[in-house]
């Protein structure tokens, strides 16, 4: 307790904390766009739920993360080598993580363009609601491994106080709480950002197997495509709507 109040006094603790809080924000982006997708495909009546599970889960594995900051420092530690390259247990939790986007946005990318093909989707499968549910629920759980790992790790590297970690944790996933339903509703409603956001998918996982295979790719560069990409598509949207009032009936 005393040492929370000696942090609480400390304004480098502030800045490390709102620092860390914006951080854990963005990188949650990711996994929210992916939340979105995959509960979208659900009955309506389960979505809700499912994202706040999934979500909660992020919560939790994050949070246990944090309980074993010693062990999640140890992840960092080469595990072997292949023709030069070191390897570690992140790297491959991060290549598995980005092979597994990558699969799985290719699967949706072509089940949108042919929607008939119901085989080549993975939750269409499921024959009942219980199966469906739980299959998104499973792979909301395989990315929040992933994400929560990094995030850690990130959190880690950035500040050595366990509560500021906790906090901006809890208060990132708070926001991707509270995000989630009007995100996932604004995807539903417009189907062009459903593949742009697959595309985001697409080129995260790629990210993650190229970080996992020792090349950095700075985040900020990745973030400023997204936002391009997206202000693009915004203006897209805007300039068929226009096109929608200039057709529509006079009265």
């Amino acid at each position: 307790m005393q040492d929370i109040l000696l942090l609480m006094q400390d304004p480098a603790a502030w800045i490390a904390l709102i620092t860390l809080i914006i951080m854990e924000v963005v990188l949650g982006i990711d996994n929210l766009i992916f939340i979105s997708i995959l509960t979208n495909k659900l009955p309506a009546e389960s979505r809700e739920r499912a994202r706040r599970i999934g979500i909660g889960l992020a919560l939790v594995m994050r949070l246990g993360l944090l309980g074993t900051v010693a062990w999640i420092v140890q992840l960092t530690a080469p595990v072997f080598t292949i023709m030069g390259n070191e390897f570690s247990w992140k790297d491959m939790i991060l290549i598995a993580g980005g092979l597994f986007l990558v699969w799985k946005a290719t699967k949706e990318i072509h089940h949108s363009v042919d929607p008939e093909d119901h085989d080549e989707d993975f939750i269409a499968k499921s024959s009942t609601a219980t199966t469906t549910f739980a299959a998104a629920i499973g792979q909301i759980l395989l990315l929040d491994l992933v994400f929560s790992v990094d995030s850690i790790i990130t959190a880690v590297g950035m500040t050595p106080h366990l509560p500021i970690m906790v906090v901006a944790v809890v208060v990132a996933v708070t926001v991707m709480l509270v995000a989630a339903g009007p995100l996932a509703r604004f995807i539903e409603k417009n189907p062009t950002i459903v593949m742009l956001a697959l595309g985001f998918l697409l080129m995260i996982g790629t990210t993650l197997i190229a970080e996992g295979m020792g090349f950095h790719v700075p985040k900020g560069y990745v973030y400023a495509a997204m936002a391009f990409s997206a202000l693009v598509e915004v203006l897209n949207m805007l300039t068929r709507r226009k096109r929608q009032r200039d057709k529509a009936p006079k009265h």
